[in-house]
Order: structure tokens, then sequence, then C-alpha cells
């Protein structure tokens, strides 16, 4: 390299800079080959006898784990092939063309090692293994070396001293800028995402309706790998941008895929497990309103749900009710949303004035006296109201403009159930809340919440009123949840103190709810959606580790705080705030160009 006058290093341009290729030429073809044979092996047999669910004797035809692992290879070999720069493919790997690669492949193998394990375990041993499993097993190992093998997607100088680092910085200096790709036309970008969403609806969807535990377990390995490997390779952050430009066309796009779901159930179970889902993911955008944007700690947000869903309850017509008071369903949502929002008035009015732990420890006890209150409202320790801890059953099923929600109706040649029914008024209460929630936080009181969220003392200097605000936010969170407790009420046919618990094996619980908001992103409409659906149906599906669920829900915490403590979706403030940490360390015979030191930040 130059040295210039003052006797630094000048970094060549990347016209300059010859790239050597790496000869991974042979180790994608190991990769395409492996994929291949795991490919093959799906048409094969993999056990002698169908006592394994899925029934995987058949040859020529794949099932269960068998489909997951031809999947799985499908997108390796896409993957792989559009490395050598396949015409068509290229917009596959449009973030990287190796790691993606990995990942599919790692996939492959967790899933098809598992089916092998399992089929070892229940059927007592691997002779119970047939050929097909071997040859799938086999294929999925060679394309993992084969990946393995696979340069790192960074175009620094192979003849670089320091790769690792310094070619980080090279990357950041001479990577093209990706806001000067070629624009597509605008019904083009419609229709990516409608197809995007399109997507995420049938997988969503093989999700529910996976019918044993052992082919849900195979489905998270794959989505977990794939859903990583698709967002290196650069397909999430393409599509992200395409829904930043074009955001109404997204949440209408969004909508309608959740309007199809029902559609694609034949069992009601499943269906039902769809309208939970939608009610704990709705308690937890209200919830993303009091955490995500005010940043205010609430542990015993559920209280809210359960006054929402109490206050339905009583007013329901229920022969069990002890005030004898029939509402229609838009006056009980009323009364639900109401209630829920005085009584988090009554709460925060005299608490909001604390901080951090005070806080949370404040909403936490409030939490608890809400169960314990509705407990004792029994006749014997306080008034007759609630029937104590028998809570009010036989909740009677909503009619709404002659139109019962609780018989079987036939739409478009498809026959929607009671939970289908449900589901499609959860979703219009979803809608609504996501509609607060965005035109919440695009106000001007939602940017006077992200600034006390940030630095409350800052805000207050600036001339925002801190307690008022935070009661607003207090408030309105605890009005949204009243409205989902309302459904929920009628959804489960009966409300008793035990729902309404701070932490517990099922949810909603605050524990679970505060979770599903970190999880999923703070602050984003999407992220709480997306972390409630996990968290609710996971458990849902693999009721047998229903012992260990509070073990696992602390491990599975751990580790998204250790390498995602943004959570799954993080907006733009929340990724800098965790990655953007300080800059590089840049060795010193190799300093950066002048005016480069804002562009290469550690974890850019």
């Amino acid at each position: 390299m130059d040295k210039t006058t003052d006797g630094t290093t000048k970094v060549p341009s990347p016209e300059a800079t010859p790239i050597i290729p790496l000869p991974h030429t042979a180790a994608r073809g190991i990769t395409i080959a492996g994929s291949a044979l795991a490919l093959i092996g799906t048409f094969l047999a993999w056990t002698w006898t169908d006592e394994f669910p899925g029934n995987l004797t058949v040859t020529g035809y794949p099932g269960g784990l068998q489909v997951l692992t031809l999947v799985g290879s499908l997108v390796t070999l896409l993957f792989a092939l559009a490395g050598y720069g396949v015409r068509g493919l290229g917009w596959l790997t449009p973030g990287g063309k190796n790691s993606p690669v990995l990942l599919a492949a790692l996939g492959v193998l967790g899933v098809t090692g598992y089916a092998m394990g399992s089929i070892a375990q229940e059927l007592g041993g691997l002779v119970n293994l047939e050929p097909g499993a071997w040859v799938s097993g086999i294929g999925a190992l060679v394309a993992v070396v084969g990946a393995l093998g696979l340069p790192v997607d960074q175009p620094y100088d192979a003849g670089d001293p320091d790769p690792h680092l310094w070619g980080r910085v090279r990357h950041a200096l001479t990577a093209p800028d990706p806001g000067h790709a070629k624009e597509l036309p605008s019904w083009l970008e419609i229709l990516i995402i409608a197809a995007g969403f399109g997507v995420g609806l049938y997988v969503f969807a093989y999700g529910i309706s996976t019918e044993y535990s052992e082919l849900f377990i195979g489905f998270l390995i794959l989505a977990a790998f794939g859903f990583t490997a698709v967002t290196r390779a650069g397909l999430l952050k393409r599509l992200s941008a395409l829904t930043a430009k074009h955001r109404n066309v997204t949440l209408a796009a969004a909508f309608a895929a959740a309007i199809c779901f029902p559609f694609t159930q034949t069992n009601d179970q499943f269906a039902l497990i769809g309208a939970n889902i939608l009610i704990f993911a709705t308690v937890a955008l209200g919830l993303n309103v009091v955490v995500g944007l005010a940043g205010l700690l609430d542990l015993g947000y559920v209280a809210f749900l359960g006054v929402g869903a109490y206050a339905a309850a009583l007013v329901s017509g229920s022969p069990s009710s002890t005030i004898g008071v029939t509402f229609p369903f838009w006056a009980a949502v009323l009364t639900g949303a109401v209630a829920s929002l005085i009584f988090g008035v009554v709460i925060g009015a005299p608490t909001l004035r604390l901080r951090g732990d005070y806080l949370a420890i404040v909403t936490l006890g409030f939490g608890e006296i809400f169960r314990i209150t509705m407990n004792n409202l029994n006749g014997n320790s306080g008034p007759d109201v609630t029937n104590g801890s028998n809570g009010i059953p036989q909740i009677p099923d909503l009619e709404l403009f002659g139109f019962n929600l609780g018989i079987p109706h036939n739409v478009l040649g498809h026959e929607l159930t009671r939970s289908a029914n449900y589901y499609l008024l959860m979703l219009l209460f979803t809608a609504v809340v996501v509609l607060v929630f965005r035109r919440s936080a695009e106000s001007r009181i939602g940017r006077a919440w992200v600034a006390i969220r940030e630095d409350e003392t800052a805000a207050t200097a600036m001339g925002i009123n801190g307690f008022r605000l935070k009661l607003l936010a207090f408030a309105l969170g605890a009005c949204l949840a009243g409205l989902a407790g309302t459904v929920q009420a009628h959804v489960s046919y009966s409300v008793t103190p035990e729902q309404y618990q701070f932490a517990g094996s099922v949810p909603p619980n605050s524990a679970f709810l505060l979770a599903a908001v970190i999880l999923g992103g703070m602050g984003t409409i999407s992220g709480p959606l997306i972390g409630a659906a996990l968290l609710y149906l996971i458990p849902a599906k693999l009721q047998f580790m229903a012992e260990y669920q509070l073990l696992l829900f602390g491990f599975a915490l751990m580790l998204l705080m250790r390498f995602r403590p943004e959570g799954l979706v993080a907006d733009r403030r929340k990724q800098l705030e965790f990655h953007e940490t300080g800059q590089l360390d840049v060795p010193e015979d190799k300093p950066l160009p002048e005016g480069a030191t804002g562009v290469a930040k550690a974890g850019a």
C-alpha cells in the first residue's frame, strides 16, 4: 500500500484492489450434492412400521417429517445455486451468498437428525431406520460439511493480514449502498409484499395444524434456521424496505392474510388456538404502549384484561351473574373498556410518580390485589359479586346482527366453526388496537412518550408533563386490554381469578405478556404480535413439556438477551441502542481515511 506524506497508510480504492477469489467451487458442489441426496432420501421409506407418527413407510410419497427435510433441501439448493450466478436466482441472496447456505443446511441436518433420533428412541433402536433415513441423514451431513467450506460473506482482499477486523472496516467503506438499487415498478413491489404475507400465512397455518409433537418440533427447528437464513440472505431487509414504502398496502395485506387463516383450518381446536393467539397478541400490543413507548415496567398488566373480562361476564346474561343484567355486545365492550380504563387511572394516579423497580413492584402488587379481590368477592369474605374462586361460568355465545357466533356457518363453501367465528371477531378488535397504537406512536403524544422512555429528566426539562403523559399511557394500555378481555370472556365460556396471575403455566399472564413484548420487539407493531404467537403456540402444541415450561422459558429469554436483545422485530432506535456502542478498533498502521470514522460502527 502507498504511504501518504504524514506516514499513514492510504486505503486503496475498491477498483484498485483486486478481490482474490477463494477456491470454493468444490465446497459449493459438495453442498449441492449433499442437499440433492437428502432430497432424494425423502422419497424413500424412513422406517418399516407406521407406529411412528406420520407413517414414514411409504416410498415415493414424502410425509410428516420427510416433507420438512424436502422443503429444507430445496431451499438449500436454491441458495447454493444462487452463488453460481444462475440467472433469475440472484434476487434470493442480496445480502450474502454463503451464510444462508450454511444456515439452511444446518436446518436440514437438524430436522433429519431429530427425525432419526425420534424413530430410534420411540421404536427401540437404530435398527428401525430404513435406507431412506440414512440417505437423507448422510446427505444433510455432507451438505453441512460442504457449506462449512464456503468463504465468509465479506468482500475484503484475501491477502489482507487481518480479515476479521480490517476486512469489516473495508466492507463498511467499499460495500455498495443498498439505497441505490434499481427500483422495481410499484405494482411488482405490491405483488412481492402480497407474496411475502402469503408465505407467512402458509407457514403459520402449517405450524398450527401440525397434528403431533414430533412434527411440530421438526417444524420449529426448520423454521428457526430458515428464518435466520432468509435474514442473512437479505430477503427480510429487502421486504422491510418495501413494506416501509407501502405501509397502507402492508397493513391491508397483513389483515387479508389473517382473514384467510380460518379458511385454511378444518379442525376447530386449531382455530381456537388462533383465536387465543389473537387475544394474547392484542393484550401484548396494549402493554407495548406502556412498556415499549412510555418505558413503564408494568408487572400487573393482566389485571386490566381481567377487569374487562369480568365486566363483560357480569353483563352477558350468564345465569351465574350476580347482577342479573344483560347488555348487547357493543354496550358490553364499552363497559369492559371503560371499567379497565378507570381501573388503570385508579392504579396509575398514586403510583406513576415512582420510577424503575419501585413502579414494577407496585404494579405487581396491584395485579395480585385484583386477583385476590376477585377471589374474595364470594359472599363470605366480601360481597357476592364474582362468585369467588368459582368465577362466572356459562357465559352465552354472542349474537351480532342475527349472526350467532356459537354455531357453525357456511361461508364460500367453507364451514366456519365457533372458534373461527370468534377468531374473525377478535381480528376486528386487533385491527382497532393496531390502528390506535400506530396513530398514537406517530402523534405528538407518542413522541413525548418516547422522550420520557429515553430520559424522563431531560423530557421534563424540555417542558413535557411526565406524570400526565404516563397516566395517559397507562389508561390507554388498560383500555386496550379491557377490549380484548370482553371477547376472551365469551371465547372461554367462563372467567375465574386463577386466569389472571403474574406467572402461570397457561398464558395470558403478566410474565408472558411482558416476555412477548420483549421477545417480539418493544415499540413496534408486528413485534408483540409475533412474540405472543410464539409464546402461546409453543406451549399449546408441546403440552408434554408443561412441567418444564418455565425453565425452558427462562432459558430462551437468556439466549434472547445474549444474542438479540432488541427482539425479533426491532425498530432502528433499539438496534442502535444495543449494537452501535462505539467505533471499531482499527490497527495503527491502517487508520481510517479522513471523514470515515462515522461509517464503521461496531455492530453496524
